[in-house]
């Protein structure tokens, strides 16, 4: 796996170099921020919260004997507070989302993460194990696609974050977050995955212990939220 920064350099539009020859790009997207500041970043069940916790303010310290000015001054004050808190998340959601960039050709997947210091994460296929798709949000077709990697090796969860599936610190998963289409992207993923595998088993270069690391198959499955 090759960790790559600065995307001002890039060969192409999410790739920090340029594809060798017969490789070639089957897809490329980038997470919805809508959906990502939802899921990722929590902001509608932070927007809950912070109502209720207003509406209990209000229920608990209004008082009859003083103003009504009086009354609603704590309370914008708690309200500004909760906008200034979910704006700068969904701020930080939209940054997150357009600056990342997804790429799957028929060799790996590329991720190309990073506000302030953007990192590019190379994911040969024949290093993936399973991939597994959970839907996301209320419009129809989104989803994350998260791969589970096979062989010692770790990418740190925060350096993934939030391109990572949630919970899994102690082997993070990296993640297609909030991405259009994630069921037809996923069955792209699939065959791309299937076919190097077959050419991997297929080349007289490949030794049996590459031999071992390939597995029998990469089941398409549905994870709880």
């Amino acid at each position: 796996m090759q960790t790559y920064t600065e995307h001002e350099f890039e060969a192409a539009p999410g790739l920090p170099e340029a594809l060798p020859a017969g490789e070639y790009i089957l897809w490329q997207g980038s997470p919805d921020w809508k959906l990502l500041a939802a899921e990722a970043f929590h902001v509608r069940r932070l927007s809950l919260y912070f109502a209720l916790m207003i509406a209990l303010q209000a229920v608990m310290s209004w008082d009859n004997d003083v103003s009504l000015r009086a009354n609603l001054g704590p309370l914008m004050l708690s309200a500004t507070l909760a906008a200034t808190a979910l704006g700068l998340l969904a701020l930080t959601a939209w940054l997150s989302a357009s600056t990342t960039m997804y790429t799957l050709t028929n060799k790996r997947v590329v991720m190309r993460i990073g506000i302030v210091l953007t990192l590019s994460f190379n994911l040969p296929l024949r290093w993936v194990q399973t991939a597994q798709m959970r839907p996301c949000g209320d419009e129809a077709g989104h989803g994350d696609i998260a791969l589970d990697l096979k062989g010692d090796d770790r990418i740190a969860y925060l350096n993934l974050w939030p391109h990572a599936r949630a919970w899994e610190i102690k082997k993070p998963q990296p993640t297609l977050r909030c991405i259009a289409n994630a069921e037809k992207v996923g069955a792209q993923l699939h065959a791309a995955w299937q076919q190097r595998q077959n050419e991997i088993a297929a080349s007289p270069n490949a030794d049996a212990a590459q031999r071992d690391l390939i597995p029998v198959r990469m089941p398409a499955s549905v994870y709880a939220r």
